[in-house]
């Protein structure tokens, strides 16, 4: 089984590529390595898979030099197209797995442009590579902010979604449409994973607890959206990459038949966040100083995964309790950079 996982240098990528290469699949990882946050971040992800190159040149695969050729890492960005023919072309892949995505909803209000290539035209690309080269399985990573202004709680894949508050939510609501006219125009398997909030080790820059974290050890103070009445269904990322592992175990053994499938991925536990904040605080042993601020645009009050469907069709049952996350975060973070010690 070779597996192709874009956005291998990524958070949730890095660590999918570990529990596979864990479970004996052959995996190639592609990433364009952009800049949206600390490049060194995602090489230091890449050493620890045994890739340690600083000169990679685009399209050329490196190997692991703790896994050999059972991991390859090639530098690719997903919206050259001829660039992605050509993987294709070299490697014959079983299960492709798209994790690579310009993402951040902020972000999105400041550079849309980059949203469209990435997330419309890369992903049209994989869709392209798949259909052209014979490739059956595609899981894709979407994401809960497509659920926008939906106020049903939990989150459930039923409901309607066709009023993103953000061009980020956009792009990841056609990423499934466009799966779906794949999956029926050309027999491809599509199981799409709308994202919950997910959090860990080697966490993104961007993101709360990566970004509460570092302020709390730099003594600077903390950005509270919202007054603090917010609620989010926060997933450890090793329960977010063992579900996506059981999708790829499925699809490999032709267990799972359906032609497309929409899944909620998260803890279905949502949390406060001033739960969330007195969590790291416990762990870092530093109170957090706080800026009480209004809502941020194109964010939205709560967000709770109804994983139900993932629960029936592959056993999906996350395992992480918050305090425990949250202390493995912590515990990375002072020693990758050296603090709190």
């Amino acid at each position: 089984m070779r597996i192709l996982v874009t956005g291998a240098a990524g958070f949730i990528g890095f660590h999918f590529c570990e529990l596979l290469l864990q479970k004996g699949y052959t995996v190639v990882g592609i990433d364009n390595l952009n800049p949206y946050y600390p490049v060194s971040l995602k090489k230091d992800r890449l050493a620890v898979l045994g890739v340690t190159s600083n000169e990679f040149q685009s399209g050329k695969p490196v190997a692991s030099t703790i896994h050999g050729d059972r991991f390859q890492f090639v530098l690719l960005d997903l919206e050259d197209r001829k660039g992605m023919d050509a993987l294709f072309s070299q490697f014959s892949f079983d299960i492709v797995c798209n994790l690579a995505a310009q993402a951040g909803v902020r972000y999105s209000l400041e550079q849309p442009f980059t949203y469209i290539d990435s997330n419309v035209t890369g992903f049209l690309n994989v869709l392209e590579c798949c259909r052209h080269h014979q490739v059956k399985k595609l899981i894709y990573a979407s994401s809960s902010s497509v659920y926008g202004l939906n106020e049903h709680v939990p989150f459930s894949v039923n409901d309607t979604v066709d009023h993103p508050i953000s061009l980020y939510a956009a792009t990841k609501k056609s990423n499934e449409l466009m799966a779906h006219t794949y999956s029926h125009l050309f027999g491809i398997t599509t199981v799409g994973l709308r994202f919950f909030t997910v959090y860990g080790p080697w966490g993104r820059p961007d993101m709360a607890l990566f970004l509460f974290t570092d302020a709390i050890f730099n003594q600077k103070p903390i950005d509270v959206f919202n007054h603090g009445e917010l609620s989010r269904d926060f997933t450890y990322v090793d329960d977010i990459t063992q579900g996506m592992e059981a999708i790829v175990a499925a699809l490999a053994s032709g267990v799972y038949t359906k032609p497309y499938g929409l899944y909620n991925i998260g803890n279905s536990k949502p949390v406060r966040l001033l739960d969330f904040i007195e969590a790291i605080e416990r762990h870092t042993g530093i109170s957090a100083q706080k800026n009480w601020l209004p809502m941020q645009l194109g964010d939205v009050a709560r967000t709770w995964a109804d994983v139900s469907e993932l629960q029936r069709d592959f056993h999906y049952q996350p395992q992480t309790d918050l305090d425990k996350g949250v202390k493995a975060f912590v515990d990375w973070y002072k020693a990758y950079y050296g603090v709190g010690n």
